[in-house]
């Protein structure tokens, strides 16, 4: 069969081989001793956080990880990654710089990328950098796009339309 090496394995260097009559030297292990930068090793994939269906949260959650919510939360959901699912009602503000709305929201989206697929019922203000709303889903708020959507700073109301 084929064999395939994987990327992740660490093999030791392949060194030339030396002539029969040169002396025997120990291999160079200072290499080997010295750990990897941190910044060079990729963030590994996780696979997200799931609240399922029949599951009900009354509270805050914060994760600096993907969530995907089925059931209920009362409450404010901070995350990298939030897919709210089919089945879920959230009654609280959501952020994340990756949000996937598929079921309920009550309260203020706040995304770098924001997502309504068809299924969504969103009642409140989205504040995105990006946003993306599939034809079917139910919307009713405000829509307002910030270059940097996710801090803290409170969003300005904007001024009604003058009429003269």
């Amino acid at each position: 069969m084929f064999s395939k090496t994987r990327v992740t394995e660490t093999r030791p260097a392949q060194t030339p081989a030396a002539p029969a009559d040169a002396p025997a030297a120990a291999p160079d292990r200072s290499a080997e001793m010295q750990p990897a930068p941190a910044a060079a090793a990729p963030r590994a994939r996780v696979s997200p956080s799931v609240l399922s269906p029949d599951l009900t949260v009354t509270g805050n959650i914060k994760t600096q990880g993907d969530i995907t919510i089925e059931g209920t939360v009362e409450g404010d959901i901070r995350a990298h990654q939030l897919t709210i699912g089919e089945t879920a009602t959230i009654k609280g503000e959501i952020v994340g710089d990756d949000v996937i709305v598929h079921g309920r929201v009550v309260g203020r989206v706040r995304g770098l990328k924001v997502r309504l697929t068809a299924s969504a019922r969103v009642e409140g203000d989205i504040i995105h950098k990006t946003i993306a709303i599939e034809s079917g889903a139910h919307f009713e708020g405000s829509v307002q796009r910030q270059e940097d959507p996710l801090s803290n700073g409170g969003t300005k109301k904007l001024a009604p339309p003058m009429v003269d």
